[in-house]
């Protein structure tokens, strides 16, 4: 048995969190010391696991209460679930952070923020900036560009541009021609020769990105014709299922 301030120091969760929890009915004690203080047992420290596990998830508290109070509540399968919802918020959060990497590969001049003054861009960047340096790929970015002046970040940017005009060209091909993927392959390693490693995986959430619409959509269409974009995108997505083909076949 532990006691609320042991079980508090554990899990990371104050006491007053725990004391809420009890009052609402979520997690209940299994009893008290002499003096009142509430003892939990081990299935409440597995029940605790659950419901942390879904806060994280940013379930509300009443629906927690829903799920495990259900009599058809099941630890083991809600286990799965929360590992698999898990998985897709770091997707989800590894695609923010390529949409973060991509603002600054195509460089906002290329973007339409008339929207924003100069103290907003500066703001937007610093928070881009805490949420995304400590990264691997934030920091190769950086030291790669730390030397570079502003005309030679545009020329970088244009060039990088000019492989979705040729791209534009073939749009209306098939997306696992040749052509196609070796112009992935070619954006692949300009990205990671000038900015960081791109891998696959990034390559990945980068074609999703292109697709996705907004200004990367559009900017990219601009340069290579309505349907660049996707075409791209679709090719991209080749390229990596067949990378990850070769991976498997090689192991």
């Amino acid at each position: 048995m532990m006691t609320v301030h042991e079980v508090s120091k554990l899990a990371g969760v104050s006491i007053r969190t725990l004391q809420y929890y009890d009052k609402i009915g979520l997690l209940h004690p299994t009893g008290y010391t002499d003096a009142g203080y509430r003892l939990y047992d081990d299935a409440d420290l597995e029940r605790l696991q659950h419901i942390l596990l879904f806060r994280e998830l940013e379930f509300p508290l009443k629906d927690i209460k829903a799920i495990i109070n259900s009599p058809d509540f099941d630890r083991s399968k809600a286990l799965e679930q929360q590992i698999e919802l898990l998985r897709l918020k770091k997707e989800h959060i590894e695609n923010l952070m390529n949409f973060a990497l991509g603002i600054k590969l195509l460089g906002v001049k290329h973007m339409d923020f008339k929207a924003f003054d100069r103290s907003k861009l500066d703001e937007y960047s610093r928070q881009a900036k805490e949420l995304y340096g400590s990264t691997p790929e934030y920091k190769e970015m950086e030291e790669k560009q730390k030397n570079r002046t502003e005309e030679d970040e545009k020329i970088l940017a244009d060039r990088f541009m000019l492989l979705f005009k040729e791209a534009g060209k073939i749009k209306n091909s098939d997306p696992a021609s040749d052509d196609a993927q070796n112009l992935v392959k070619r954006i692949q390693d300009y990205i990671t020769e000038n900015l960081y490693t791109c891998t696959n995986k990034i390559l990945r959430g980068l074609g999703k990105m292109y697709s996705g619409g907004g200004d990367f959509t559009t900017n990219i269409d601009v340069y290579g014709g309505k349907g660049t974009a996707n075409f791209v995108s679709d090719a991209i997505e080749i390229y990596c299922d067949n990378a990850e083909k070769i991976e498997a076949l090689s192991m």
